[in-house]
């Protein structure tokens, strides 16, 4: 059995079905070892400034699937939060915009963004998803 090649992925993404596909994706091909999944920018956003606190290695992901349309904190406010903690956490941490939006505006705003890493649309395939964890480990 080959081993996971990424150690901690996350998923901020309200839509349920679409959280439970990807898992299972994940889950199937093996190709990560832990997940974090959260429903919305602010409970992300929370999590990752709660680590600046006590930086620990292993619970930092290798890899963020974002969604843009949440409650509560949308992607784009994440992304603005993201962006100014991001270098604080001394790692390199992968981010793919993951959104059903194909409005050219939101592609090149997303893809302007230095944190972001790439801007896909929703449904994402399996070998996609499969190269983006080979690619990252």
């Amino acid at each position: 059995m080959k081993n996971a090649p990424v150690e901690l992925a996350c998923i901020i993404d309200d839509d349920s079905i679409y959280v439970n596909l990807v898992k299972r994706i994940i889950n199937t091909r093996k190709l990560c070892k832990n997940l974090l999944i959260f429903n919305d920018g602010k409970e992300s956003i929370d999590y990752f400034e709660a680590l600046l606190q006590n930086l620990t290695a292993n619970k930092i992901p290798d890899i963020i699937f974002l969604d843009l349309n949440m409650p509560i904190m949308d992607g784009w406010e994440f992304l603005e939060l993201f962006t100014k903690i991001k270098p604080r956490f001394n790692k390199v941490i992968t981010l793919y915009v993951v959104s059903s939006s194909i409005n050219p505006v939101d592609v090149d705003r997303a893809k302007s963004l230095s944190s972001v890493t790439d801007y896909l649309i929703k449904p994402v395939n399996i070998n996609d998803f499969e190269s983006i964890f080979r690619n990252s480990a």
